[in-house]
């Protein structure tokens, strides 16, 4: 079963590559929201790649949101970990040019708006036998 489809013949994406993505089982270590000189919302993320026998492929990754905003969503319970669902792109409701991201998880939820992101990969992809990596497989939180 392949959860992320696209080849690992490059490590950053962009909403181009939207279709090809999948965030599924994806956990999220650390959110942040810069503000000079430009806005940004970052998601530090560990990545599957794929999944196949067993065996999970993650890689420690940034997702980052350039110009966010309509920023709203909540939060369950902070002591369970913040796994992604799946991230939905949909339609501007209301005729501006940004779509409206829905990041969607196993105890949260949120959506923005964003004319778009781009995805890093700060690690290659390593087997593991879980979707997340250990504090010391990632190296920590990282943006």
């Amino acid at each position: 079963m392949t959860v992320a489809a696209h080849p690992l013949d490059r490590t950053s994406w962009t909403e181009a590559d939207y279709h090809r993505m999948g965030w599924h089982d994806s956990r999220v270590h650390a959110l942040s929201l810069t503000g000079e000189p430009r806005i940004r919302l970052l998601l530090d993320l560990d990545y599957v790649m794929r999944h196949d026998n067993g065996t999970f492929w993650v890689a420690p990754a940034t997702l980052v949101f350039e110009r966010p905003w309509g920023i709203a969503g909540g939060f369950g319970p902070l002591s369970e970990p913040l796994d992604i669902a799946d991230i939905h792109r949909l339609p501007s409701p209301d005729g501006h040019p940004e779509p409206v991201w829905h990041v969607e998880g196993h105890n949260f939820a949120f959506e923005l708006r964003a004319a778009g992101y781009r995805q890093h990969l700060r690690r290659p992809p390593a087997p593991v036998p879980s979707p997340a990596l250990t504090w010391e497989e990632r190296g920590g939180v990282g943006f």
